[in-house]
């Protein structure tokens, strides 16, 4: 080969690679999302923006829950069940480590679930967890969990992000320093800005498509809609819908307009005068417009709901007519009530555009009744510290996003602060009963106590609508339950 044709063929193999490399598949993704979780720990917060980055991400549990809401095999991968719904056996999967190298074990599932029931427990849903009466290290794969009583939705609920598996050596650190076991390992928390993940190379499971994920966190729609258009994000699962339009017929981007768990309701401080009162609660009902509310806070999106239930769960009824769109009617029960001229209250909005748009549509609905609101902006940490923990409040507007969470209203010390004892134990048979037809007819009798007693102001289903880089693919459409979930994310070509 003389000195040209060599010098011909090296700039053809230079040319051949930085073509390569300038049509190379990108493995790293950056998500926007609206709120930063105030922990890492999905163990220690109820907090759904903890879940979107960690939920198996970064922890994992005995099971998992996949994008069609059903339980799979997660860290557990078989098990078995006495005849009397009593007793589970796991057999746990081998050769499987957390993030700093250190082996997972049945022991590890044992700290766990000790640590979940412990007196000083910090997880916010205990109680799950409370019937389980015996957990037994057989050996060091597997692990039998006796409850004192039958739990219909035990596997379910063992695929929360509340019950993934921690280690004793890193469980105290996790709120900011998370050591997992899960397919992404946590790299670094810039306070304010991100969450960086990187995939973990001796995952024990699939390998994942992604080398790098990076949270972004970006509060205001506005700033979102420039960060994708200008490519600074690559995609947010749940985009405001009031700017949707801007990516329509865009190729470059895909919108997936799917459903979620978030029951988005008109929180209300039944513990405090006059929300005391069943007749106010009444009469606020009567006071909503729900395709008012749907229509400027959702633009069309949400689907209305009359009690604490998704509708696409196959035990919903729909209660929406339980107290319709009634002014007069409103009017009236409030004179019953002994407020005829009405009363004034606080509506503490959380920085999430759905409640402050509900907040201005529901303070001009009410108002026509004689309720005057003062509307209240909190970020979301003092939202968490004044209406979920101190229970500060008049009204707010919240999406409750966990599936199944019906049972928080047996809980006097949840923060809207509903006691009924009827309730309570209708709860506790249901989570007690395994055939399905029962379970629906109980369900139905729950959600219809709820709306009667008008506990919250029901309003509408959060939808998800994700806005995504056309060129990914695998993420989910529907979120039966709360995370944003990696595994399947990649880019195609």
């Amino acid at each position: 080969m003389d000195k040209i044709t060599k010098a011909t063929a090296l700039a053809l193999a230079l040319s051949t690679a930085l073509a390569s490399a300038a049509w190379a598949q990108p493995t790293e993704v950056r998500i926007g999302v609206a709120l930063e979780p105030p922990t890492l720990d999905p163990t220690a917060g109820a907090a759904e923006a903890i879940d979107i980055v960690v939920y198996q991400n970064v922890f994992e549990g005995l099971t998992r829950i996949d994008e069609t809401g059903a339980v799979q095999p997660g860290l557990a991968e078989s098990w078995t069940i006495s005849e009397d719904g009593l007793t589970y056996r796991f057999k746990l999967h081998d050769g499987v480590t957390f993030h700093d190298g250190s082996t997972f074990d049945a022991e590890d599932v044992k700290f766990t679930f000790d640590r979940i029931v412990a007196e000083d427990s910090v997880n916010a849903h205990r109680e799950f967890f409370e019937p389980i009466s015996t957990l037994t290290v057989v050996d060091p794969l597997t692990v039998e969990i006796t409850l004192e009583r039958p739990i219909g939705r035990f596997l379910f609920d063992l695929g929360r992000g509340d019950a993934v598996i921690v280690a004793p050596e890193s469980a105290a650190d996790n709120a900011n320093q998370p050591i997992g076991t899960g397919p992404f390992a946590f790299v670094q928390w810039d306070k304010g800005s991100r969450v960086i993940l990187e995939a973990y190379s001796p995952y024990w499971g699939e390998p994942v498509h992604l080398s790098r994920a990076t949270y972004v966190f970006i509060g205001d729609t506005a700033t979102l809609t420039n960060a994708l258009l200008a490519g600074d994000v690559d995609g947010t699962n749940n985009f405001g819908q009031e700017a949707l339009g801007v990516f329509e017929g865009n190729p470059q981007f895909t919108i997936l307009a799917g459903t979620t768990e978030g029951e988005t309701i008109l929180g209300t401080n039944n513990r405090k005068p006059p929300f005391d009162n069943p007749k106010v609660r009444q009469a606020m009902a009567h006071a909503l417009d729900r395709k008012a509310i749907i229509d400027g806070a959702t633009y069309g999106y949400g689907t209305p709901i009359g009690s604490a239930f998704a509708p696409h769960n196959p035990y919903y009824v729909d209660l929406t007519e339980t107290y319709p769109h009634d002014v007069e009617a409103a009017k009236r029960l409030l004179a019953e009530a002994g407020y005829p001229e009405g009363f004034t209250a606080t509506l503490k909005l959380p920085p999430l555009a759905y409640a402050k748009l509900s907040g201005q549509i529901i303070a001009s609905q009410f108002a026509e009744v004689g309720i005057k609101l003062e509307l209240i902006n909190v970020e979301f940490a003092q939202w968490l510290e004044d209406v979920y923990t101190n229970k500060d409040f008049d009204l707010t507007i919240i999406s409750h996003v966990e599936p199944f969470d019906i049972g928080n209203y047996t809980n006097p010390d949840y923060y809207f602060g509903y006691d009924n004892p009827e309730f309570q134990a209708l709860i506790d048979t249901l989570n007690g009963t395994t055939d399905e037809a029962e379970r629906k007819e109980l369900a139905i009798e729950a959600q219809t106590i709820l709306a009667k007693d008008a506990v919250n102001g029901y309003l509408f289903q959060l939808p998800q609508t994700g806005v995504w880089n056309s060129k990914l693919t695998g993420m989910w459409k529907d979120s039966p339950i709360e995370g944003l979930v990696l595994r399947d994310i990649r880019w195609t070509e």
